[in-house]
């Protein structure tokens, strides 16, 4: 082995310190494991902390999810939040809430809870992952996502509600060349179990570019059900082959939810030009056409693979994101019609809560129902080696994961997050989730100043871009932008 090390020439350290030197590799392998369990603090680790990811594996375990001695956190820290607590608490609702979604044009329309599973594919995810958290929806009363690999016998099979997510690619909805088929998507969207159907526009980990789906992971099953060759990697496109303008998008809407027979239809995107997003309002007011609803992904969501460069540095984080589409909404006074759901690192009640109060009317969580079947944050999704069957497509690994047991964690693991976040909003003294205002988060804004986010960010007022007292800088992007063109 010494001969070997010294006479290759790819790695230097083997060549000054044969022998020795792989012992460098091994310890760089076990490194994430080292920092997870023997480094970080409970509040330190990422994308998710050590605390965050016990309050979910407690929840789901159906175990009391309670600290003893105190918060860890420095609530003295610049940008710290905190929900604002009543001197009047109220008593918990009886029933659950529930967000109707269905506008107008809508024949069908759709509760839909305060926590869902958010948008992950059957190819991203195994077989028995998609079961469980399906089942769990069944089980729970809530949706389920498909994310954009199309339709699966493990999404259909338990009879758990779906939104069936379309993006770029049309799986499962494609012609041989890749373009939309209008027959095979209205075949699909009819099934009863399909409750809402989404055109994804982008989402939060890679805004702008396509998905990406190994050729090792891309097996006879995958293959027919996004239909794609069976082996070969399979690239979304980064852009859509049927609209290219904001008033092609609209009409498109209108167009999806009328093949799904009045279902609920709207859109996902990971916010980047406020300017853009105003030219789509601009066409929903000139086409008379309006999405049921926009699921808004932060920059912070997460996803099996992304570049480094755009996992960091591409689009809106949620809070931002989130506050333009509901002002944007407001301001061109259509925000009744539709309901924004929030997808990006939710986990708790409190996490719930404050995207409520800053303009959403439901959540979807995909890493933390991803905890609640088994996760450990190995971060290995796009690998195929997930050691506990969750992102895999090994039959062996993806035995591990038994599907009665993570089922039922799915749906512990909800019952109990919506459970804490009723909590939270009585002890705010808010009955019921609409209640909830941007007054009632607050945030410190330096060591010596705490703020409203009412205060520290500005917020229209029904129909306001449609008048002459519009704030700079909405002002400027709304008199630049247009329903023709994307414009940034």
């Amino acid at each position: 082995m010494a001969v070997a090390d010294v006479l290759q020439v790819r790695h230097s350290i083997l060549r000054n310190y044969p022998i020795l030197g792989h012992l460098r590799f091994a310890l760089e392998g076990i490194r994430p494991e080292v920092q997870q369990y023997f480094v970080e603090r409970n509040v330190d680790g990422r994308p998710f902390d050590r605390d965050t990811r016990s309050i979910v594996y407690e929840r789901a375990k159906g175990t009391d999810a309670e600290e003893p001695f105190g918060t860890e956190l420095d609530l003295y820290e610049v940008g710290r939040e905190f929900l604002v607590p009543s001197m009047a608490p109220v008593a918990l609702p009886t029933e659950i809430p529930r967000v109707p979604v269905g506008g107008p044009d809508c024949t069908q329309p759709y509760d839909m809870a305060l926590l869902n599973v958010s948008a992950m594919s059957f190819g991203s995810l195994s077989a028995n992952a998609v079961l469980a958290l399906n089942t769990g929806a069944a089980l729970g009363g809530f949706a389920h996502d498909t994310g954009e690999g199309g339709l699966s016998e493990y999404h259909l099979r338990p009879g758990g509600d779906l939104v069936w997510e379309v993006g770029t690619g049309y799986f499962g909805c494609r012609t041989a060349d890749g373009d939309f088929d209008p027959d095979r998507f209205a075949e699909k969207a009819a099934r009863p179990q399909v409750k809402c159907v989404s055109l994804k526009l982008s989402q939060g980990a890679k805004p702008g570019i396509g998905g990406v789906l190994p050729g090792p992971k891309v097996n006879a099953e995958i293959a027919k059900v996004r239909g794609v060759p069976e082996g070969r990697t399979v690239i979304s496109p980064p852009y859509h082959r049927v609209f290219s303008t904001p008033r092609e998008l609209v009409r498109f809407i209108g167009r999806m939810r009328e093949l799904a027979r009045g279902k609920p239809t709207g859109f996902k995107l990971c916010v980047g030009s406020r300017r853009q997003f105003l030219a789509v309002c601009k066409a929903m007011l000139e086409e008379g056409i309006t999405p049921d609803f926009i699921i808004v992904d932060g920059a912070e969501g997460g996803t099996g693979a992304a570049p480094l460069e755009f996992a960091d540095h591409m689009g809106m984080p949620l809070t931002e994101g989130l506050m333009t589409v509901h002002n944007a909404l407001v301001g061109v006074g259509v925000r009744d019609r539709i309901r924004i759901g929030a997808s990006g690192k939710v986990a708790t009640g409190s996490d719930l809560v404050k995207r409520l109060a800053q303009g959403a009317d439901f959540t979807n969580a995909a890493r933390a129902m991803m905890f609640a079947v088994g996760c450990i944050q190995a971060q290995r999704c796009h690998t195929n080696t997930c050691p506990v069957g969750v992102a895999t497509q090994d039959p062996r690994r993806a035995h591990a994961l038994h599907v009665g047991d993570k089922s039922q964690r799915v749906r512990r693991y909800q019952e109990a997050t919506v459970k804490s976040a009723l909590q939270i909003m009585a002890a705010m003294g808010v009955r019921e989730p609409a209640q909830l205002s941007p007054h009632m988060l607050h945030r410190r804004i330096d060591p010596h100043t705490i703020r409203s986010y009412a205060d520290i960010y500005p917020w229209l007022t029904p129909g306001q871009l449609l008048h002459d007292d519009v704030p700079e800088p909405w002002a400027r992007d709304w008199h630049h932008a247009h329903p023709d063109q994307f414009t940034v």
